[in-house]
């Protein structure tokens, strides 16, 4: 199972977990601390599958994918990389 991080690269509006570009956290399998937890059930899926050796078919590097909180007015996009 590879390490995965999720690294945030775009905040806008105001999140209220105050999550701010270039925050990194350690996916496994449970809530990191620090991350909030809507964010992490939303991200959690797709590392799993970067964890197990999957890939995005729409993703040119097949080591990460972007994917945003579920909160449409204050958006927090991550950057999901394996390591």
């Amino acid at each position: 199972m590879s390490d995965v991080i999720a690294k945030v690269i775009s905040q806008k509006g105001a999140c209220e977990a105050g999550h701010k570009v270039n925050d990194e956290f350690l996916i496994g399998q449970q809530t990191p601390p620090g991350l909030c937890s809507w964010a992490f059930y939303t991200l959690f899926p797709f590392a799993q599958v970067l964890q197990f050796g999957g890939s995005f078919p729409w993703e040119k590097d097949q080591d990460k994918t972007t994917v945003a909180c579920p909160d449409p007015s204050n958006p927090v996009v991550f950057e999901i990389k394996r390591c």
